[in-house]
């Protein structure tokens, strides 16, 4: 395990963060992940990374203050105010995320004081979450196994945070012999399907599978799909996500009308959100119900006055790593590169062109939805299908059957 975990270290602070010497780093970790944390740290140590920030969280801490605190405590507390994170944003620090979940923990709390938690947590860092908007900063988000997380997904399991443990190695390409020439042929094949989609000159996404979605997600004409390797601005790539499968987006605010059937269970902030559909209308949500978390569902739309906008389309094959484990994570990190999805709330700068130096208003006036909000849902099923439209007018067949119909 040892060995695994020093491999996983590397991976995600050579090839993740691509970190240099000297940089200072804010690492976000449960507290279970201890072991790991420290062969992550003796290797930022090995790699002259001094000025470390360890942001430590527990589900069950914040479960217990949650059920106590009033909402002047909960903006007062360090544990959800983060403005730590802008000041090392100030001194162009690295941000390594490492995420957990434990899915079913929040039940019994209410859930507009779980939503005041999450609001105070992302606009209590608004210089990192411009920077990170742009990929000015160097981020990356990835995953530890924790039991409340592992016993969900591996419920008859006499050791579920170890098999949760080899499964995290096996799809992050940690078990190879060499997992940083492996990510770099995913890179060249993410980098080439991003090329094609690009040359199609996309305008218009019709997504139908047998769920009842019929959903046309309308893209402008600036549009750039981006892939699993991102280049900050002065041309230092990094990978935001790892794992990652898939090649995204943000669509044109304004265009997207229909209706969309989640495909797979989305855990937001302790809650699970599951069998849901959302209609659009000129960009906006006009109706939406969930036979679980209907109410948290409602908070994430109603989270700020551009959160029921699209701000994202991203295409993962159904045949891929995650989706053939077999195994519901109850993560967005790892059921959203398991299946194609789409984002409620903020957009990409990135995925169009023109957007350097651009405020707020210029970059909503280009189509681009800004908000505080950003939160994936899953759509992709084995039968999902996708018809692009391209602004010559043009039909062309992206997705068959849960899977690239395009050629690489």
């Amino acid at each position: 395990m040892k060995d695994n975990f020093y491999k996983y270290a590397c991976l995600l602070l050579d090839k993740g963060l691509n970190i240099k010497k000297g940089q200072p780093l804010v690492i976000t970790a449960p507290i279970e992940s201890i072991e790991f944390i420290r062969i992550l740290s003796k290797c930022c140590l090995d790699r002259g990374i001094v000025d470390i920030y360890y942001d430590w969280f527990d589900d069950e801490l914040k479960h217990q203050q949650l059920l106590y605190f009033s909402n002047d405590d909960i903006s007062n507390s360090l544990f959800f105010n983060k403005k730590i994170y802008d000041e090392y944003a100030k001194k162009d620090g690295a941000f390594l995320m490492l995420v957990s979940e434990d899915p079913d923990i929040m039940n019994d709390v209410d859930s507009s004081k779980l939503g005041h938690a999450s609001f105070i947590s992302r606009t209590s860092r608004p210089l990192y979450k411009k920077r990170q908007a742009i990929n000015d900063v160097a981020w990356c988000i990835a995953s530890v196994s924790t039991y409340g997380w592992a016993k969900k997904v591996f419920n008859d399991c006499k050791d579920p945070v170890n098999k949760l443990w080899d499964l995290i190695f096996s799809i992050c390409l940690v078990d190879k012999d060499d997992p940083n020439s492996e990510w770099e042929k995913k890179l060249m094949i993410s980098s080439k399907r991003c090329d094609v989609l690009n040359k199609m000159n996309i305008k218009t996404l019709h997504y139908t599978n047998s769920l009842g979605t019929d959903l046309y997600v309308g893209l402008s004409r600036s549009t750039k799909w981006c892939g699993a390797g991102e280049y900050m601005p002065n041309g230092r790539r990094i990978i935001a996500n790892i794992p990652t499968e898939e090649i995204f987006t943000s669509p044109n605010r304004l265009e997207t009308n229909g209706i969309v059937y989640s495909s797979k269970p989305l855990v937001y902030n302790g809650y699970i959100i599951d069998d849901f559909w959302i209609k659009f209308s000129d960009g906006k949500v006009v109706d939406f119900d969930a036979a679980k978390g209907k109410d948290i569902l409602k908070s994430i739309i109603e989270g700020d006055e551009t959160s029921c906008f699209l701000g994202e389309c991203a295409l993962v094959p159904y045949d891929s790593p995650i989706s053939n484990s077999g195994v519901i994570f109850y993560t967005t990190l790892f059921d959203e590169n398991a299946s194609c999805h789409l984002a409620l709330g903020t957009g990409f700068p990135n995925t169009l062109d023109g957007t350097d130096g651009k405020t707020r208003e210029e970059l909503i006036s280009m189509g681009l939805n800004v908000s505080d909000v950003h939160v994936d849902f899953m759509i992709g099923t084995s039968d999902l299908r996708i018809e692009g439209i391209t602004y010559s007018g043009d039909s062309v067949l992206i997705f068959d059957d849960g899977n690239f119909s395009i050629e690489c």
